[in-house]
């Protein structure tokens, strides 16, 4: 079932935490509401629940206006990112507690806790209790509890954040399973870009209570609509007011028309990748991704002079909407990021010195 955002206002005191919002979320679909801390991506997610009651606009569930409704006639599951365990009841009371709330039968409820337990791999913790279980066993025990219900629409407020790095790269990959086993409509908050991209279909990313741009991920990395956009979404370098991804920094014989001189400063080995650390001739600092061939072939060291093509950068052409970058031919002299007034989008240009 899907989720219609229209026209959204909430201020706390001075604070306006959403300016006009409206975006829609498909039915089915595993959408991420990205951003730093205070572009309003968790206040949005808990209007949408009716845990927040916005000043202006409304929410659409499926075909039913729900501004009104409090949370528990909206039929929405939510998930919090501490758990909010019963830690006096089992995994198995826990995940019941919602269908034992509507009196569901005593038979339906443990069908449905067992099918659930099977579903987030907790079917032989069903008797033990939340301190008994890991982080990720918990979290994925509070998903099971949120899916009791049979939620029209699930609501994930930075579910890992609690959890270390490693447990929150395995449950990325478990959710992703889930969502593709229930289909139930997934809205998911996260500050984490690499979370983001690697979870959701489409990302809706905020900054100071906006939207600035909805996407797939390979949209917004590769046609970002604003420069907050290119700077959040993925790495990149900053090259004055000219953007750079790490791995478009080419390196490239010196002499070469377009080739500047970089000093390494740093090599950084990180066992699928690498990256070199360099520093140019007017002091700018740039990095490059390299692969573990590449590293073996040039033996990259601190101190070493090394030439660097930087004509894939870009610049803002500060116009919202989708463009299509050029990659013009690189000519001898530095890359200067300059703006053309009869045209839009990102560009970036070298100068003949």
């Amino acid at each position: 079932m899907g989720i219609a955002v229209r026209n959204l206002r909430k201020s706390f005191g001075s604070f306006q935490a959403l300016d006009n919002v409206s975006v829609e979320v498909p039915d089915g679909s595993l959408t991420a509401l990205l951003g730093p801390s205070g572009s309003g991506k968790s206040t949005l997610l808990r209007v949408i629940a009716g845990l927040e009651e916005p000043d202006d606009g409304e929410v659409v569930i499926g075909e039913q206006v729900a501004t009104g409704l409090p949370p528990q006639r909206r039929n929405v599951g939510f998930v919090f990112q501490h758990y909010a365990a019963f830690k006096h009841m089992t995994v198995r009371d826990n995940v019941g507690f919602g269908l034992r709330i509507r009196k569901r039968p005593k038979a339906e409820i443990r069908q449905r806790v067992d099918e659930l337990l099977a579903l987030v791999q907790l079917d032989g913790f069903a008797d033990r209790y939340p301190a008994q279980l890991s982080g990720g066993q918990r979290q994925r025990m509070a998903l099971a509890r949120a899916l009791a219900v049979e939620p029209r629409v699930l609501l994930l407020d930075e579910p890992f954040g609690a959890l270390d790095a490693r447990v929150r790269e395995e449950l990325r990959d478990w959710l992703r399973r889930l969502h593709d086993e229930v289909h139930v409509t997934t809205v998911l908050v996260t500050h984490d870009q690499e979370e983001a991209m690697e979870i959701a279909s489409r990302i809706v990313v905020m900054n100071h209570g906006r939207i600035e741009q909805v996407g797939t991920p390979a949209e917004l990395y590769e046609h970002p609509a604003t420069e907050f956009v290119m700077s959040f979404v993925g790495k990149v370098n900053r090259i004055g007011d000219a953007y750079i991804r790490p791995h478009e920094v080419v390196i490239c014989e010196l002499g070469r028309a377009g080739c500047l001189p970089a000093t390494i400063e740093r090599v950084v080995t990180l066992g699928f990748e690498n990256r070199i650390e360099l520093a140019l001739p007017d002091g700018e600092r740039v990095w490059a991704q390299l692969t573990r061939d590449e590293v073996a072939s040039m033996q990259p060291a601190t101190g070493q002079v090394i030439g660097v093509d930087l004509s894939r950068s870009r610049r803002p052409g500060w116009e919202l909407g989708g463009y299509e970058p050029t990659r013009p031919e690189p000519v001898l002299g530095a890359v200067i990021p300059l703006r053309s007034d009869d045209e839009r989008g990102w560009r970036a240009r070298s100068a003949n010195g």
